[in-house]
């Protein structure tokens, strides 16, 4: 369930005006062997064209921790906050070379 916080920003899908908010997402871990519920994730909410994504941003962040923590230390569903406070296995991504 997606809740707004009212910061305004445009949506990529219909260019409308949307807001900032926190939305609940699923993702398939890197290895495959499962996915896992991401809660309170920073999102954009749209109600003109009704999507609801998390920024490129926010999903490059959440990639790149899923990437570098233990996976086995997660649980069925985690907080966003939570899954960024995972100690590293390295310290980047070094496979990432668009930064």
């Amino acid at each position: 369930m997606s809740k707004g916080i009212g910061v305004n920003v445009s949506c990529e899908w219909c260019l409308s005006e949307a807001e900032m908010g926190e939305n609940t997402v699923y993702w398939e871990l890197p290895d495959g062997t499962r996915a896992v519920e991401i809660t309170n994730v920073p999102s954009i909410i749209c109600s003109a064209c009704g999507m609801v994504y998390p920024p490129d941003e926010v999903t490059k962040e959440i990639e790149d921790q899923l990437l570098l923590v233990d996976t086995k230390k997660i649980t069925k569903t985690i907080m966003y906050t939570d899954l960024l406070s995972l100690p590293r296995l390295l310290k980047r991504n070094y496979f990432d070379f668009t930064s």
